[in-house]
């Protein structure tokens, strides 16, 4: 049996708590930090171990074993100063992976140039993603792999239904690659499907290109 995962949690707002407590329905181990005792108690019941403390205080931090945890989530509102100061101890204390939440675009910039793995904000992601959803519903999951290449799960369109992947000629219209079509009524999944293969409009499509083809590929109905 695999290890059990152990992340450490900086901020116990609203991020912070969703994360914990994710990660704890995930079977991991979170060790939670924030100068609220309320709300570390509130989170006991997720929390491996919660800290009431100071998350920027370079000498709590160094006592919680940063290097051996699988990543450290820093969420400290909207204290930019605070972040910075946090991510900056969880670094020189070791810690491996660091994902941090960002308040503007040059506060990403400077966590960047700390060497986090990752700077998120989360209303921005989640708006885009909605908006997206709403505009194309036939794109049903989007899982981006590079800065220029995503996997996109969509819904077979209409104007594709009864066509071979031949005949649909994604490749050479969209540059994307289908890796796999799913049957939606059984989630029955075919790897690799041959060029002979029919479109149905009960079928998913699981497909891999370029941003520009993926945007030209959602606008078919």
């Amino acid at each position: 049996m695999a290890a059990t995962k152990r992340f450490v949690v900086l901020g116990l707002g609203t991020f912070g708590t969703a994360l914990a407590q994710r990660l704890h329905e995930n079977h991991c181990h979170v060790t939670g930090v924030d100068d609220n005792e309320e709300q570390v108690e509130l989170l006991r019941d997720y929390l491996y171990e919660g800290i009431i403390g100071d998350a920027t205080d370079r000498d709590l931090l160094s006592q919680l074993s940063l290097d051996e945890a699988d990543a450290v989530f820093i969420s400290l509102g909207n204290d930019i100063a605070r972040s910075l100061l946090a991510a900056l101890h969880c670094k020189e204390l070791g810690a491996r992976r660091i994902v941090v939440k960002g308040v503007t675009v040059e506060h990403g910039k400077l966590l960047q140039h700390l060497g986090v793995e990752r700077v998120v904000f989360p209303e921005i992601e989640v708006a885009r993603e909605l908006a997206d959803r709403m505009t194309w519903p036939n794109f049903l999951d989007y899982i981006p792999i590079d800065p220029e290449h995503s996997v996109v799960e969509l819904a077979v369109p209409e104007s594709l239904s009864g066509h071979t992947l031949a005949e649909a000629k994604l490749r050479q219209r969209y540059g994307v690659h289908v890796l796999g079509i799913k049957d939606a009524l059984t989630g029955k999944l075919d790897v690799l499907p041959n060029a002979d293969a029919r479109l149905t409009s009960d079928q998913v499509l699981l497909v891999v290109g370029k941003q520009e083809g993926l945007n030209r590929l959602r606008e078919l109905s």
